[in-house]
């Protein structure tokens, strides 16, 4: 009689864990404190705010490179709940690749695309 010992599940993604968790954290709560830092400045802002005031706000180095860095963490974001859906959800193994290499290209040309027009202010 053969004993099974431990369970026969498979585990596709569970060395991420903690890891994930904590960057799904760390990275929302610098979007939050991004947005509340361009909500503070929108808010400082007298009159109309066209073109030259939100070019103003991005304009100084310091707030680029903030921006910069949350454009970053923003995609990590995007990329590790993608991913997990795609985990979860979609069972066949050549659609779940071809929706990861779609989503990782779509982040990369976003990320592109945001950082352009970021240091083109």
């Amino acid at each position: 009689m053969a004993v099974n010992y431990g369970s026969k599940r498979l585990v596709v993604g569970a060395h991420y864990g903690l890891r994930d968790w904590l960057a799904q954290r760390v990275t929302a709560v610098l979007m939050v404190l991004f947005t509340l830092v361009v909500l503070a400045q929108v808010l400082a802002t007298r009159g109309p705010l066209g073109y030259e005031g939100w070019a103003g706000i991005f304009a100084p180095q310091w707030m680029k490179a903030f921006t910069f860095a949350v454009i970053v963490a923003l995609i990590w974001h995007v990329w590790v709940g993608m991913r997990e859906i795609w985990m979860d959800y979609i069972k066949p193994v050549w659609l779940r690749l071809s929706l990861q290499v779609f989503t990782i290209v779509w982040l990369v040309g976003c990320a592109g695309w945001a950082i352009q027009v970021l240091w083109r202010l």
